[in-house]
């Protein structure tokens, strides 16, 4: 498997099974640790390459632990602190990092529900972690443009310098980026402001501001869908070669296990064609609700679109296991009518009917 192809694997299994993990243990086995071994690819059967429970005393916290440390060349490099997937991450949970970050020769440290990943160095003054993350990797939602600086991590690709000299911009356009999709979700008043004052001439009264913020809100929502269904329409022009099989394995490592297991998690091979279409009826949903809000479930005989994750709210299903393709929809009382496409692009031709959907369980 490809390093895109192994992230989108655990995303799967996270998204499957992160409701039924209630403890920090369960979420290092079921998560973390093939995060490690399969996307990072460190052993972590190998205490040369990763200690768990890593301990460095410092002042008067003896005994404190951090809970994987991952080392190259006999030197931490990377500080890991975990907590449970039904967690909010909240930096002061994590004060052993602060202290470890301090002690060691780490320069990258990693709080994490092994849902959200956040990336830590020392930006701000040297040797001491910074309070903000340089970089968040939400499973749930992964960020395409993200995926080559989390590869820089892995042990066959790992290149501290790069990542080092990334950090800051990384840092800063991630910050921007995630204030503006909080202003698409719910634009504030000096946002509304902003843009009000470019269109309308007149004063920026309360009843004003109160008018503009909806239509505010409306015009991002449609911006963001249009930008989403041109780049999902580029992306379907594109064609994809298969990866040439990879060469016998001799030896096996935590790397190879945890693949293993994130296929026999997944037991069904979900193709790209599948998430093209998933992507699809998503950008089209997400005109109606927040997008994370729509999830997927490869099935045997189909692929699940659902809403919340909830097998009761399908939105649609996609029949893409023969030769004729069929986007399955179904009515008020959950009986399913499948339309035939021979193409991605017919999906837009549904698109009505995938809203009314959406708008049924919204």
């Amino acid at each position: 498997m490809e390093f895109s192809e192994r992230l989108e694997a655990l995303a799967t299994k996270v998204q499957n099974q992160a409701s039924a993990i209630g403890t920090e243990e369960a979420t290092k086995n079921a998560f973390v640790m093939p995060f490690i071994a399969s996307i990072l690819g460190y052993d972590v059967f190998n205490p040369m390459e990763v200690i768990p429970e890593f301990t460095a005393d410092v002042g008067v916290k003896r005994g404190e632990k951090v809970d994987y440390a991952i080392v190259r060349d006999g030197e931490v490099q990377i500080l890991i602190e975990c907590k449970t997937s039904q967690s909010t991450l909240k930096l002061e949970n994590a004060s052993q990092l602060f202290r470890y970050f301090g002690t060691t020769n780490a320069r990258l440290a990693v709080l994490t529900n092994g849902v959200v990943w956040q990336f830590y160095t020392d930006l701000d003054a040297p040797n001491k972690m910074d309070s903000k993350p340089f970089l968040v990797l939400d499973l749930l939602d992964i960020d395409e443009t993200l995926i080559p600086e989390i590869q820089k991590l892995s042990k066959e690709s790992f290149d501290l310098d790069s990542i080092i000299n990334a950090a800051e911009e990384l840092k800063y356009v991630g910050a921007i980026r995630r204030e503006i999709a909080a202003q698409f979700r719910e634009p504030s008043d000096e946002w509304t402001k902003f843009f009000t004052t470019r269109v309308y001439e007149g004063s920026f009264t309360a009843k004003v501001r109160e008018q503009f913020t909806e239509l505010v809100h409306k015009a991002s929502k449609q911006f963001l869908t249009e930008q989403v269904n041109d780049r999902l329409k580029t992306a379907l022009g594109v064609g994809v070669t298969a990866p040439a099989p990879s060469d016998p394995v001799e030896e096996v490592s935590s790397q190879h296990a945890a693949e293993a297991d994130l296929e026999r998690d997944t037991e069904i091979e979900t193709t790209l064609e599948e998430l093209e279409g998933y992507q699809i009826v998503k950008a089209i949903g997400c005109s109606e609700i927040k997008p994370n809000r729509i999830v997927h479930r490869d099935q045997k005989s189909y692929f699940a679109i659902l809403l919340d994750d909830n097998n009761r709210k399908p939105i649609a299903r996609l029949h893409f296991n023969t030769k004729q393709k069929y986007l399955g929809l179904l009515d008020e009382d959950k009986k399913e009518t499948r339309h035939p496409i021979d193409s991605l692009d017919e999906i837009y031709g549904h698109a009505d009917a995938i809203r009314k959907a959406v708008q049924r369980y919204a």
